[in-house]
């Protein structure tokens, strides 16, 4: 039996599975999916969670069942690419003839003291539910501060004054602007919400360190009862490991079919691998869709056609549940429409 060993469930895995049930492979191929929780997770919608007003529940899906697909749920600790094995921690080893890289990304505290240690996240489903449950457990008119005014920020933001219009919550932007890699448009719009539900937004942020109950930023610092990071991430920390070629940003780099150039029996998708666009869950998608397609070809011994360039369709973002933000067809929309679009993407996610 060949092996195919999908390292993480999430968008980029998961797309890949289901484009090769679709196609169909051969019968003396086993496909390893790893991850650490026993479902795909939808982790657009993690900073629901955090805010408490979804269920996580809400946002797990079944992975999907087959003869020829064998699950390892647990951490992976070390990829060795000399011997083709994946090593787990509690786990046994896990051979592979052919591997696909898809460990998502973790939070960048970019050196900053006490920021890992005293801050909450939302990268992963079990850190959106601590998230969730030090935000939910807060005495009334407590603060919380978001770190970070990127679209997860600006979400986690917006969703936890929704969910509770008695905290006083704060949003530190780096910038001059929140969301700069959105249109202007979008950008006075979301701040106008901010100040409209009073949000206080800090713009030329610059925060030097963290401690308990304390954001330093400025020189000055202030009390915050939870923190959460939104302010950046990087590859999964295997990734720094793997003796391959890497970007400034510490991501694989690949030929046009996805593949390690120096070693073509490994792929590699989503937050870990070097692309000219954005980390998001379509990116993750799209490479993922096309990775399947040339696996399709690859594992029945035909030369695969080179994928064509993924091409993005816009971005969506939330402010709460009924007023949102997004670029699709390069214009800028605000308001009802793209939140319901967002909701939409969100159900065809589910019942994929």
């Amino acid at each position: 039996m060949k092996r195919l060993v999908i390292l993480g469930g999430g968008y980029g895995g998961i797309k890949i599975m289901h484009q090769l049930l679709t196609s169909g492979f051969p019968h003396d191929v086993e496909i390893i999916l790893v991850d650490r929780n026993p479902y795909h997770s939808l982790k657009t919608e993690f900073y629901a969670i955090a805010a408490g007003t979804t269920a996580d529940k809400d946002v797990r899906i079944e992975f999907p069942h087959h003869e020829q697909i064998r699950y390892v749920f647990g951490e992976v600790t070390t990829i060795d690419t000399e011997n083709q094995v994946v090593k787990m921690g509690d786990e046994p080893d896990v051979a592979y003839d052919y591997l696909v890289i898809g460990l998502g990304c973790e939070d960048n505290y970019h050196g900053i003291e006490g920021a890992e240690a005293y801050t909450e996240s939302v990268q992963t489903i079990a850190k959106a539910r601590k998230a969730g449950s030090a935000i939910g457990n807060l005495d009334a008119h407590s603060k919380v501060t978001i770190v970070g005014a990127g679209l997860s920020g600006i979400e986690v933001a917006s969703e936890v004054r929704e969910s509770r219009p008695d905290l006083t919550v704060r949003l530190l932007d780096r910038g001059s602007s929140v969301l700069k890699a959105f249109d202007e448009k979008i950008q006075r719009y979301v701040e106008d919400w901010f100040a409209k539900n009073d949000v206080e937004v800090v713009h030329h942020a610059n925060v030097e360190y963290v401690e308990k109950g304390q954001v330093c930023n400025n020189g000055s610092c202030f009390d915050s009862d939870v923190t959460v990071w939104t302010a950046g991430v990087k590859p999964n920390r295997i990734i720094e490991e793997v003796p391959f070629e890497k970007d400034e940003q510490g991501k694989i780099i690949l030929n046009e079919f996805y593949q390690v150039p120096s070693q073509t029996n490994v792929y590699v998708v989503g937050d870990c691998a070097s692309s000219v666009h954005s980390p998001s869950a379509q990116l993750a998608g799209q490479q993922g869709e096309k990775i399947g397609d040339v696996l399709t070809d690859v594992l029945q011994d035909t030369d695969p056609d080179v994928p064509s360039e993924v091409k993005l369709k816009g971005k969506l973002g939330s402010l709460g549940k009924s007023d949102g933000f997004g670029s699709m067809f390069n214009q800028p929309f605000t308001g009802f429409l793209p939140r319901l679009a967002k909701t939409g993407v969100l159900w065809l996610s589910k019942r994929h």
